[in-house]
C-alpha cells in the first residue's frame, strides 16, 4: 500500500508502507522520483530522473508541508 499524503505542482508525495521506520517521504512525477528523509532533517536520500531544479522545488514543498507529513506518518504508521 502506498498512501498519497498530498499532491502539488505535478508531484505526488507518498509513503511506501512498512519500508523502514525513519520518517521519510517519496515523491513521484512523470519525469522521475525521489526519496527525502524528514528526520533528523529534510535531506535528499536518493533520486532518479529529477533535475536539480525539480529537487529544489520538491524540497521547498516538503519544508512547507513538514508538519502535515509528520502527522500523516504517525497516523498511518502509529506512534
Amino acid at each position: 500500500m502506498s498512501p498519497t499524503v498530498f499532491r502539488e505542482s505535478g508531484f505526488r508525495f507518498l509513503f511506501f508502507s512498512r519500508e523502514e521506520t525513519r520518517i521519510h517521504i517519496h515523491v513521484q512525477c512523470a519525469d522521475g522520483e525521489a526519496k527525502f528523509w524528514i528526520e533528523p532533517s529534510i535531506t535528499l536520500a536518493r533520486s532518479k530522473g529529477l533535475s536539480e531544479a525539480d529537487l529544489r522545488v520538491v524540497e521547498d514543498i516538503i519544508k512547507e508541508h513538514e508538519d502535515e507529513i509528520r502527522i500523516a506518518w504517525h497516523k498511518h504508521f502509529g506512534g
